[in-house]
Order: structure tokens, then C-alpha cells, then sequence
């Protein structure tokens, strides 16, 4: 015996027409022999007309593009971000990261053996082998530090390259 669901399928595509004609003749015969069919077909028979004739669909009124957009008037519109972003405090943190990487610069070079022996010429003797880099690259925190100060640093610079640009546009 074919299960419920299959028989709902069937029906409805011998309802809607989607059947084969081979398909049609079997439904066809199987609603007139068998009872759990038949009754199966005058039920979703009766669902398909009411769906037919009973809904409708109303179309909206002509004002009504118009009352939606005087109804958004009515409410308060954000500001632009110009308005309530404080330009200081952005600079204030880009300061901040600008004097932390400075920073990181100047103890890197202060981890280097300045100190020469004899009358040699400085520049000279200087060789970046010298530098025992392992002393403050090493570390995971610096490591770490070091990751975000840079791409915090290419985030401001692409906010930065952004803005030109969308001044540019404005011009052009």
C-alpha cells in the first residue's frame, strides 16, 4: 500500500495537471477502486478550489509609497558619523600607537652593542650580525605586540588612503 504522503503527492500533480497520462490513468483508477484515495482526492479537491476562488489579493492603496515615507519622516534620522565621533580621540589613539612603535624602535636599537674598541671608525665595525636579536624578538608578548601595532597601523593607513580617495571623488 503506497503511504500517505505519496498519495497527497500524487493527487496533487494529477490535480495540477503535472502527471504523465500513463500517471493520470493509474491515479484515475486507484480513485475509483479504492475508498482511502477517493477521499483523499475529494478533500484536497475541495482545498484547491478554495484556494482558487477565495483569495485574492488586494492591491495596495495608491497613497501608500507616500504614507510609508511620511511615516519614516516622522521618526528622528541618525546623525551622520561626522557628528558624534570625536576626531581628537581617534588622533589620540593613533598617537598612541605611533609613540608605541617609536618606542619599540628606540629599545631595539638600545639592545644593540654600541661600544667599539680602539680607534676603529664606527660605521665601519657596525654589522647587524652583532645585534643578539633573540634578546627582544624572542619574547611571545613582543611578538604579539609587534602583530597588532602593525596591522592597527595598515588599518589607520587604509581609513586614511580610504578618505582620500572618497575626497577625491567628491572633486572629480
Amino acid at each position: 500500500m503506497n503511504s500517505h504522503p505519496n498519495i497527497e503527492e500524487r493527487i496533487w500533480d494529477y490535480i495540477d495537471g503535472l502527471s504523465s497520462a500513463e500517471e493520470k490513468g493509474f491515479v484515475e483508477q486507484l480513485i475509483a477502486t479504492q475508498e482511502e484515495w477517493r477521499s483523499k482526492y475529494h478533500e484536497l479537491l475541495d482545498v484547491h478550489q478554495l484556494m482558487g476562488s477565495s483569495i485574492e489579493l488586494d492591491a495596495p492603496s495608491m497613497r501608500f509609497g507616500q504614507n510609508v515615507m511620511e511615516e519614516i519622516a516622522r521618526h528622528q534620522i541618525a546623525p551622520a558619523t561626522k557628528t558624534y565621533i570625536n576626531k581628537k580621540i581617534i588622533y589620540g589613539f593613533a598617537a598612541f600607537f605611533i609613540t608605541m612603535i617609536v618606542g619599540l624602535f628606540i629599545y631595539g636599537l638600545s639592545q644593540a652593542p654600541w661600544t667599539v674598541s680602539g680607534n676603529s671608525n664606527i660605521l665601519s665595525d657596525f654589522s647587524l650580525e652583532k645585534i643578539q636579536w633573540n634578546k627582544f624578538f624572542n619574547n611571545t608578548y613582543m611578538n604579539i605586540f609587534i602583530m597588532v601595532n602593525v596591522i592597527l597601523g595598515l588599518m589607520l593607513l587604509d581609513s586614511y588612503l580610504t578618505r582620500k580617495k572618497q575626497e577625491m571623488h567628491k572633486v572629480g
